[in-house]
């Protein structure tokens, strides 16, 4: 079976508890590796699992299951020109001028922060982009897409009725 790496960003749980980690070796998350960053808890999995949402979904539960509250999934659906060269893998220059429509036509618009020197995309829109391209192959567009998916879909839901 393969083994799907993403992270979980969650809260709800105290770094400094006395059994913050039997909690979640526990619950199932025994191949996550916890940290912590900026007032949250990072979950970095490597989840054998037969698909990418089998092992998220099982991990979002999981997490639940430990006590914590899953905040967001990464990696984000919003990207950087570093980010998305990074992805990709090609060149930082290259994402640059498809940006700035110096080379091939139609890359996607900013989504955010559009009016700074560092806008953000929307992965999945440049993902589908650079595919059309085959720059990206076919599992990494339906990867960026579930990510979304789970993003907004399972995580978006719980924290409106939290």
């Amino acid at each position: 079976m393969p083994v799907h790496e993403f992270s979980i960003i969650a809260s709800g749980l105290s770094p400094d508890a006395n059994d913050f980690e039997d909690r979640l070796y526990e619950a199932g998350c025994d191949d996550a590796t916890p940290s912590f960053s900026r007032g949250v808890i990072v979950l970095d999995f490597a989840r054998e699992a037969h698909t990418l949402e089998e092992a998220i979904t099982s991990a979002m539960q999981d997490v639940e299951r430990a006590g914590a509250k899953v905040e967001h999934l990464e990696p984000d659906n919003l990207v950087s020109l570093a980010e998305i060269a990074e992805r990709a893998g090609i060149s930082r220059a290259a994402v640059t001028l498809y940006a700035s429509g110096k080379r091939g036509k139609g890359f996607p618009r900013p989504v955010a922060r559009i009016t700074t020197d560092s806008p953000i995309w929307d992965w999945v829109d440049v993902a589908d982009w650079l595919r059309e391209r085959r720059q990206l192959s076919d599992e990494k567009l339906e990867e960026a897409r579930l990510l979304k998916r789970l993003n907004v879909d399972e995580v978006g839901k719980k924290s409106l009725t939290a």
